[in-house]
């Protein structure tokens, strides 16, 4: 992040490594009361605990923080950016694919997409590298830009990918991954948006949520009437009590009723398109899965990305952000998230970054001032009791929608200060790790 004070700064690499440490001592902090079976798991029956002992934990002791991030920008005033996180889970099953120009006659078309994978990551890459091309094949999409074509083509695509996906699973043993899906197509008069299962995309327009995709759950009223039509049950908000989304890419054991469409089968391949015409109130865009919206809601998300691009001048920052404020409000799940900018979005701001930097002080005097106290009474100063501390005090200026967890990587930089203060020949000791 870029501030008037500080500037663009690399956190030191045995702070890196003292975070990761500390990742692992508090994970019960994020974890604790939130486990259970991973999406596409069979839920866990008779002797509960002999079966879970056998089956491999969906989490990890500690995150991977290590993020993927990308960004771009398009002639026409778009940039966009990516960051993607494991964090909690055992694997990473998130996929994603950016197209800002898709070429030849439709050069002034773009195309995003976020795939959250589930029971492996197969399907997700899969559909992440085959997805547009179904769509372009339908030669629904055209210069002249006809939203009932183009609406058709999405939802074609979507068939034909799953239909194909079908034939590949049985070769490959894929029959029981999935994935969900949400897409943007923008043309120059529209943004088009596709969703299939519980990814979902927001649009930012005059400073509010100006539309969002809606999620896709089996305890949805239409869903579950689809559900139990196709002979599926819904029981702990999972059809059959196992699976988390009724509709997606993949998950071919549950579309086996006999004399049913693809659309009317427990798991439904077909996506909700939505055609929303551009103006020049548009701001940002999110594509994101939904490690993302269990941690935030749609309105605290517009919030802090707007709050974050007055202060930041890379996208791939204000990514990173958002993953790791996902993090620290305790998302277990992998982490993305795609970001669109339009000309209208945010820009920097030199009283933003001012106030920016006014916080970042305040925050550090804080975490002197409960060191000290805490080593005043005698106490070793743990990085958790700094932070619950911290947590409970009134701090004016935090992000809008992010609260004192998105300023979380100061707070840690902060505390790490203190302690090589106090004993330098701890953190200097780990130095190159």
């Amino acid at each position: 992040m870029r501030t008037s004070k500080k500037g663009s700064v690399e956190m030191p690499a045995f702070v890196r490594q003292l975070v990761k440490e500390t990742e692992k001592r508090v994970s019960s902090f994020f974890k604790g009361g939130r486990g259970g079976a991973a999406e596409g798991e069979p839920p866990v029956h008779g002797d509960k605990e002999k079966e879970e002992a056998l089956l491999p934990s969906p989490y990890l002791d500690r995150p991977v923080l290590d993020k993927l991030c990308e960004e771009g920008c398009v002639r026409w005033g778009l940039t966009y950016a990516l960051a993607s996180m494991q964090g909690w889970r055992a694997s990473m099953e998130d996929y994603h694919n950016c197209v800002p120009q898709l070429g030849g006659e439709l050069a002034d078309w773009s195309f995003f997409a976020v795939f959250d994978g589930h029971a492996g990551a197969a399907v997700a890459r899969h559909c992440s590298q085959h997805l547009l091309g179904h769509v372009l094949a339908t030669g629904g999409l055209g210069p002249e830009d006809e939203p009932e074509r183009v609406t058709g083509a999405l939802t074609e695509g979507f068939l034909q990918t799953d239909k194909h996906l079908h034939g590949v699973a049985r070769r490959e043993g894929w029959e029981r991954g999935g994935t969900t899906a949400v897409a943007a197509l923008l043309s120059p008069y529209n943004i088009y948006l596709a969703n299939c299962g519980d990814s979902r995309a927001v649009l930012c327009r005059s400073a509010q949520v100006g539309f969002s995709t809606e999620d896709h759950k089996p305890y949805s009223p239409l869903e579950k009437e689809r559900i139990e039509r196709a002979g599926g049950s819904v029981s702990l908000q999972r059809i059959n009590g196992s699976l988390a989304v009724s509709r997606a890419l993949g998950d071919f054991s549950y579309k086996a009723a006999e004399n049913r469409p693809p659309q009317q089968q427990m798991v439904s391949p077909e996506p909700e398109v939505s055609v929303l015409g551009r103006s020049p109130a548009d701001e940002f865009l999110v594509l994101a899965c939904d490690g993302v919206w269990d941690a935030i809601g749609n309105e605290e998300l517009c919030a802090f990305v707007r709050n974050r691009l007055l202060v930041c001048t890379d996208l791939r920052d204000v990514c990173a952000q958002v993953v790791d404020l996902c993090l620290y409000k305790g998302s277990l799940d992998n982490i993305s998230i795609i970001l669109l900018c339009f000309p209208g979005a945010p820009q920097l701001s030199t009283e933003a970054l001012h106030q920016e930097a006014e916080l970042e002080d305040l925050l550090e005097s804080k975490v002197a001032e409960i060191y000290e106290e805490l080593c005043g009474r005698g106490e070793d100063p743990d990085l958790l009791a700094v932070l619950t501390i911290l947590a409970s005090a009134v701090i004016p200026g935090l992000p809008p929608g992010g609260g004192i967890q998105s300023k979380r990587n100061c707070i840690i930089s902060a505390y790490y200060h203190q302690r090589e203060m106090h004993n330098p020949s701890v953190p200097h000791g780990m130095e190159g790790s």
